[in-house]
C-alpha cells in the first residue's frame, strides 16, 4: 500500500448526478401543474457511483470506458470544473488540466498574452510563466506567430498552443482528455515522445479510447462502466477487459 506522502490524488466515495429536464416540464403552466400533481420536471442521471481510487506520484494512469461511462465527468471533477454530489478528493501538488480546448483563451489577445492568461488561470505567477514561456513556444513550434492575435491562428495552431501550455507548464499533475490531443502527425509524435520520456517526473491522468496508447504509456489503468470502477490494474488486462465490452 502506498504511503500517504507518495499519493498525488486520493478519491473516496465520489458520486455525481445530473438532473435532466423532461418534456412534461416545458412551460410555466405545465411546471405549476406538475408541482401540484407531485410530478418532477426532471429525471436524475447518476453518472458516477461511489468511486474510490488513488493515484501515486509519477504514475501514468489511463481511464477507459465506453461513451457515457463517466470518464469525462470524473476528469472535470478532478479539475474542479464540476462539484461532486458527495465524496472526498485530496490533491497533493499543482494540477494542470487539458479538458476543453479554448477554455481560458481570448481570441482578441496575442498568442503570448494567452500563454500568460492561461498561466494565471492555472495559478502560476508571471515570474513562473517567464521561466516556462520559451519552452512552451518552442514545443508548440509557433515562435513567429506569438505576437499575432489568436483569432488569426488556425485551429491546428490553437491546439498546439493549448496542448503545449498543458504539458510544458511545470505542474505536478497533468489531466488530459485525449480527444483534444490532436494535430498533424509530426506534432502528435512529438507529444508521444514527451510521454515516453516522462519516467515518473510528472503524474498523468488520461482518458482515452485508444487501447494501444494505454498499453504503451500507462503504468496502470481503470475501467469505468455505468459510473463504477469494474477493473483497476495492469494496462494490458484493463485494455483486454475494455475490448470485451464490445463483444
Amino acid at each position: 500500500m502506498a504511503r500517504k506522502k507518495d499519493i498525488a490524488i486520493s478519491v473516496r466515495n465520489l458520486s455525481k448526478s445530473f438532473k435532466l429536464p423532461t418534456d412534461k416540464s416545458w412551460g410555466l403552466k405545465q411546471a405549476i401543474l406538475n408541482t401540484v400533481k407531485g410530478i418532477k420536471g426532471y429525471t436524475k442521471q447518476e453518472v458516477l457511483k461511489n468511486v474510490s481510487f488513488d493515484v501515486k506520484k509519477g504514475e501514468f494512469l489511463g481511464i477507459v470506458g465506453r461513451n457515457g461511462s463517466g470518464k469525462s465527468t470524473l476528469l472535470k471533477i478532478l479539475s474542479q470544473i464540476y462539484v461532486p454530489d458527495k465524496g472526498d478528493i485530496k490533491i497533493n501538488g499543482s494540477l494542470v488540466p487539458f479538458i476543453e480546448l479554448g477554455v481560458g483563451f481570448n481570441p482578441e489577445l496575442t498568442g503570448k498574452e494567452n500563454i500568460y492568461l492561461n498561466g494565471a488561470m492555472l495559478g502560476f505567477s508571471n515570474a513562473e510563466m517567464d521561466k516556462m514561456y520559451d519552452d512552451i513556444v518552442s514545443f508548440a513550434e509557433l515562435e513567429p506567430f506569438m505576437h499575432q492575435k489568436l483569432k488569426n491562428y488556425s485551429s491546428g495552431m490553437q491546439v498546439r498552443l493549448a496542448f503545449s501550455i498543458a504539458i510544458r507548464a511545470r505542474g505536478d499533475i497533468l489531466i488530459l482528455d485525449e480527444v483534444l490531443a490532436v494535430g498533424d502527425a509530426a506534432f502528435q509524435e512529438k507529444c508521444n515522445e514527451y510521454f515516453r520520456n516522462l519516467k515518473g517526473e510528472q503524474t498523468v491522468i488520461i482518458v482515452t479510447h485508444d487501447m494501444e496508447n494505454v498499453r504503451r504509456f500507462c503504468d496502470r489503468a481503470i475501467l469505468l462502466e455505468g459510473g463504477k470502477i469494474i477493473k483497476d490494474g495492469k494496462p494490458d488486462k484493463v485494455a483486454d477487459e475494455y475490448l470485451k465490452l464490445f463483444n
